[in-house]
């Protein structure tokens, strides 16, 4: 079945990349597994193959429809067991309109997905009420370089993501194993939930206001940047980093979680900006 582009489509047969995915997520048949965007059904095998209990959440019609007939020997009655109990069950729809509450407590992400998707998606798992307790993805390298990022390669992404969870990368998958083959290699990039919050009673809306706020000006310094982005003066800015022991002459990228959660902590960071 063509790839469509406008869905970011291509399709991985390889086996042993497949496989690597399944294992990056430690996968096994106790798992409920909700891979996203599961295509020609080639992953998904692979999952079932393993016992596991699959939720495929496919947006395109006609994808969804071939995969719930090619693999209708795996779709259990939903009178004897319930949706998410055993088997596989398709479900056709946005996957950023998904449900997450509906799947049980402790399910795994494995998917291969499209650039455009990734910023949103992992928005959304890593700040549902119902989160996945490990995730396999495969996505561009650049991206998993980017989630894995240390200081001084930060990104909103990163903070972002490492926040919530524990960031490993795994195999890199060459384009030439996609059909079509898409212009650059991916890489599978794991992630695992951390069983405590980082820091606790966290504002996590104004940490992330503060955050944005350092990066809302590229390449400047926070002592601009922050300035800029909190709608304060330079001087208010320099007295916060003084407070949190931070050089105002670092930028946004060189900052690690905890000096984030330092400037954080001051007690007159700006509650409403």
């Amino acid at each position: 079945m063509p790839a469509k582009k406008s869905l970011g489509q291509h399709w991985l047969e390889d086996r042993a990349s497949l496989q690597a995915m399944c294992q990056a997520a430690q996968v096994s048949e106790s798992d409920t597994v909700l891979e996203v965007g599961p295509g020609q059904g080639s992953l998904t095998k692979q999952l079932l193959a393993r016992g596991t209990h699959v939720v495929a959440v496919e947006l395109d019609s006609t994808l969804a429809a071939n995969l719930a007939k090619i693999l209708s020997h795996h779709i259990s009655p939903l009178s004897k067991a319930g949706p998410w109990k055993e088997g596989l069950e398709v479900v056709e729809r946005d996957i950023l309109k998904f449900d997450l509450t509906a799947l049980p407590v402790g399910y795994k992400v494995v998917a291969n997905i499209p650039y455009y998707l990734t910023g949103n998606l992992l928005k959304m798992l890593c700040e549902s009420p119902n989160p996945p307790s490990k995730m396999a993805l495969l996505v561009q390298k650049e991206v998993a370089q980017r989630l894995a990022a240390e200081p001084g390669q930060m990104s909103v992404l990163a903070v972002s993501v490492q926040l919530y969870y524990e960031v490993n990368l795994a195999q890199v998958v060459s384009a030439k194993l996609f059909n079509p083959p898409p212009k650059v290699d991916s890489q599978i990039v794991a992630l695992t939930r951390r069983q405590k919050p980082l820091f606790k009673n966290l504002d996590y809306k104004l940490f992330f206001r503060l955050v944005k706020a350092g990066f809302s000006g590229k390449r400047k310094k926070l002592r601009g940047s922050l300035s800029a982005g909190l709608n304060i003066s330079k001087e208010q800015v320099d007295q916060l980093l003084l407070q949190a022991g931070i050089d105002g002459n670092l930028r946004a990228q060189n900052l690690s979680l905890v000096d984030w959660h330092k400037i954080y902590s001051v007690p007159a960071l700006p509650q409403n900006t």
